[in-house]
């Protein structure tokens, strides 16, 4: 569960370099004291590792609960966490092996075990919860615990599969606190319990979540930070404000884009560090029997009407960048098959595809949206844009993003348009996830040839030479439009000038860095 860079470049050339590429305006002043607190407007779906598969609930994740692997910031390899040492059986890629650190506990002290592993990835297996991460772990068909070790058993090769587990569907929950056949309800008593770097103190749904270090933690965070208070908002506009009124120390995603547009490299009192990974927004069709857009010729001249140069332009004011690609810039695999196919916006063509295949005009189907900056935005602008050709008739409407992810998993909206960010720092977590037989995003979208290559990818252990097949992938969904990416983006954290650790809060994967943050 990221593109305006040149007033960052003026800006970090101003200022002193520090890690990850970042930079820092240093003070001296010390009179800021209490938890940090950090703003953002990603929602929470749940604080139970099996029932959640989004970037609100993964920040907090990759804080209170430990995998046995993670990413060190800056790293594109998962390092050893709750694991001592991991790595496949031999050659094949069907067996991966980790051992357990010694001394692991529990927040409240209980010792952990292998079998405590097993169970939690047993768990979200059994649960399978249209919310939560079972669409990373396809490939794992049994797991066993053997002493200190655990076994992972996969059906086919999978040289990902380390990656995987080094996010928040790798988490390790306690058996005690969390039922083997069901979701943990969110209690504010008694809200959570891991092994990770942070203990939630206190837990308030859509408002604030309160974090505590925590002294049992044993795993590769050699320095945990001081306390941090998450505030959650219900729109980039009030986070602004908080931010304007500096009831926030740090506002980690989705500030408006005029906001980000009007950011000047001569402000003493910010500080802007730039996040290296890349966060995608797509269009994604739903296309089981009954829908609108079961038609690949109903998908197809969709993409080829939408103009993502305007959508960058007049409504995120070139924060963002136009994407013809599944796999953003930057990664192994990137290509343009989208704008192969679709070069410009061409209502004749839309108009000459619907006529041959039949298909009485204006389509009318429904477009949801829900939690992101200028997402109501961006959908009147798709609408106009649709309907200007007099080839569509759109209603747009907003969903609160848990009723959000349930509708689309349910088929409930012909299309909808959601953000996507890395879940590890490789190709496939923009593929896999997103058009294999088990996606993530529930489209009903599946074909045979997409499917080899996926399994082809994952035979790879050397990741570079996986790019021919993610081209060709790319080049089968541009033709099937199961979705249409809009734009690419980096994330920028902003902060006072008076807060440390802002560089590593997130670097492309789906760990939050609370535990870097300090006061200066």
């Amino acid at each position: 569960m990221r593109g305006g860079r040149l007033w960052a470049s003026v800006l970090c050339a101003a200022v002193v370099a520090v890690g990850a590429g970042g930079c820092q305006l240093v003070s001296p002043d010390k009179k800021d004291k209490g938890p940090i607190r950090v703003g953002t407007t990603d929602t929470i779906t749940s604080l139970d590792p099996a029932g959640a598969y989004d970037a609100g609930s993964w920040e907090l994740f990759s804080n209170l609960y430990q995998s046995l692997l993670t990413f060190s910031p800056g790293s594109d390899k998962p390092v050893p966490d709750a694991a001592r040492s991991c790595a496949f059986q031999n050659a094949g890629l069907r067996t991966y092996v980790c051992e357990l650190r010694d001394g692991l506990t529990f927040a409240d002290g209980r010792e952990m075990t292998a079998e405590d592993v097993k169970y939690s990835f047993d768990r979200i297996r059994r649960i399978k919860s249209p919310q939560g991460p079972a669409p990373l772990l396809t490939t794992l068909t049994s797991v066993q615990a053997a002493g200190r070790r655990v076994l992972f058993h996969l059906g086919v090769p999978d040289a990902t599969f380390p990656f995987k587990i080094a996010t928040g569907a790798g988490s390790i929950v306690d058996p005690r606190r969390y039922p083997a056949d069901r979701l943990r309800p969110d209690n504010p008593d008694n809200p959570a319990s891991g092994s990770g770097p942070y203990v939630l103190k206190e837990y308030a749904a859509g408002s604030t979540a309160r974090l505590q270090p925590n002294s049992r933690y044993r795993g590769s965070i050699k320095s945990v930070g001081g306390d941090v208070t998450v505030r959650f908002f219900s729109s980039p506009a009030k986070m602004s404000r908080a931010w304007r009124d500096r009831a926030v120390d740090v506002v980690a995603r989705q500030m408006p884009p005029t906001d980000l547009a009007a950011l000047s490299p001569t402000d003493d009192d910010l500080r802007v560090m730039e996040n290296s990974g890349a966060a995608t927004r797509s269009m994604v069709f739903n296309v089981r029997p009954g829908s609108p857009m079961k038609d690949r010729a109903v998908r197809q001249a969709i993409a080829a009407v939408v103009d993502r140069e305007t959508i960058a332009r007049d409504v995120h004011h070139r924060t963002v960048e136009p994407l013809f690609s599944l796999i953003p810039r930057g990664l192994t695999g990137h290509s343009t098959p989208f704008f192969d196919a679709y070069p410009k916006p061409d209502p004749a063509r839309a108009r000459a595809l619907l006529r041959d295949a039949g298909i009485t005009t204006p389509v009318r189907f429904d477009l949801a949206y829900s939690q992101g900056a200028a997402t109501g935005d961006e959908a009147a602008l798709l609408r106009k844009q649709l309907e200007a050709t007099g080839l569509f008739k759109v209603d747009t409407h907003w969903v609160e993003w848990k009723k959000f992810q349930e509708g689309y998993a349910k088929g409930e909206y012909d299309a909808y348009c959601v953000g996507w960010l890395a879940d590890f720092p490789d190709p496939d977590t923009f593929i896999a996830p997103l058009v294999g037989a088990d996606s993530s995003l529930h489209s009903g979208y599946r074909d045979p040839r997409v499917e080899e290559l996926i399994r082809a990818t994952e035979r790879e252990d050397l990741r570079g030479r996986t790019a021919k097949n993610y081209r060709a992938i790319q080049k089968t969904i541009a033709q099937d439009v199961p979705m249409l990416p809009l734009w690419q983006k980096t994330d920028y954290v902003l902060s006072g000038k008076s807060i440390s650790g802002t560089q590593y809060l997130s670097d492309g994967t789906s760990i939050w860095r609370l535990w870097k943050l300090n006061r200066i």
